[in-house]
């Protein structure tokens, strides 16, 4: 790490995902778990007590004890969260999507800039170890096909279901773009898109194909209706086919050989992609500390905006399509979500 001074860190919010941040600072021998916060107490308090370290009152009283902090709030509210602690100096691990307006991302990249604080952006796919096969050969990618499905979460008390204060497109989908854009490396030159709600009151399904300007496609499926989990993508290039399977960490290539079609297991060294996240934060983090300088981060906060302009502009172009053919009215749905929580 290149400084025996651990990294003192807190984590924002205590669901699912806070739980499973504090668990790995709670075990890294980079970082000191400092404390959490959450709205709700008492749902801090079992993290808290799970965990030994105490709950704080206030985001302000846990961001004044550490040097760096894991916002795993709802989506919704990380600009909020994050903005007075980048003025603050802290650096950031978001959790995906950045925000959910560009403006809002901006904001976050800009004020990291101007702090000089690292921001990392939760997509954690990125760290999943089939990756490191294809990144190798992103070059030569031509078409991509990825399904992410996964069942609908379970109802919290007072709340909405986890998730879905988004759409599936910020929600699952943008982790498949945000890998795509990476491989790719081009500009999107064309989307469509379509998809509906079935259980909350944005799109819980949807698909989009984009064509990129140097003539690379994607065609990418996300549900959060689905009765089975799936996480697995295909790709294309100008000498083989790579499946992948990114829950079951495994992957097959297909190429054409002298006899037919051979086929080979993609070599995957098993890690724990979260782990591997928070480690690259704490880092990342230690050495900006440090050093006052950044050394490069695999999802860094601009890599967060760029997924969630393409994440938005596939939900603009969903309900462009919705609205054409008659199938829901979404500016009447955002009206009456925004009216429910006046």
């Amino acid at each position: 790490m290149g400084s025996s001074e651990k990294l003192k860190v807190g984590v924002i919010g205590a669901g699912v995902l806070g739980r499973f941040h504090s668990n790995l600072y709670k075990q890294s021998a980079n970082a000191a778990l400092v404390g959490v916060y959450d709205a709700n107490p008492e749902v801090a308090g079992r993290i808290a007590t799970e965990f030994n370290v105490p709950v704080f009152p206030t985001i302000d009283e846990l961001s004044a004890a550490c040097e760096g902090l894991s916002i795993a709030v709802p989506a919704d509210r990380h600009h909020e969260v994050a903005m007075p602690l980048i003025r603050q100096g802290k650096h950031l691990l978001i959790e995906k999507p950045i925000a959910v307006t560009v403006k809002e991302a901006q904001d976050i990249v800009q004020a990291a800039e101007r702090a000089k604080v690292v921001v990392a952006v939760g997509h954690v796919e990125r760290y999943n170890p089939v990756m490191s096969y294809l990144e190798k050969r992103a070059g030569k990618t031509r078409f991509i096909e990825a399904h992410r499905l996964a069942p609908y979460p379970p109802p919290r008390p007072g709340n909405h279901p986890r998730g879905t204060e988004v759409g599936v497109v910020l929600d699952l989908m943008i982790h498949d773009l945000e890998i795509i854009l990476h491989l790719v490396d081009s500009e999107v030159e064309n989307i469509m898109a379509n998809g509906i709600p079935i259980l909350s009151k944005t799109e819980d399904i949807a698909n989009a194909r984009i064509q990129f300007k140097n003539g690379a496609v994607a065609n990418i499926t996300a549900s959060r209706v689905s009765p089975m989990a799936r996480r697995k993508i295909r790709v294309f290039q100008t000498d083989c086919c790579i499946n992948l399977d990114y829950q079951e960490k495994s992957g097959l290539v297909y190429t054409k050989g002298l006899m037919g079609i051979d086929k080979k297991n993609v070599p995957v060294k098993d890690s724990n992609a979260l782990q591997d996240e928070l480690e690259e934060f704490i880092r990342c983090a230690t050495h900006a500390r440090d050093t006052g300088t950044f050394i490069p981060q695999k999802v860094s906060g601009m890599d967060g905006l760029r997924a969630l302009k393409l994440a938005i502009d596939v939900t603009d172009a969903l309900h462009d399509y919705n609205k054409r053919y008659g199938f829901y009215n979404y500016e009447q749905i955002k009206k009456e979500m925004e009216a429910a929580t006046l």
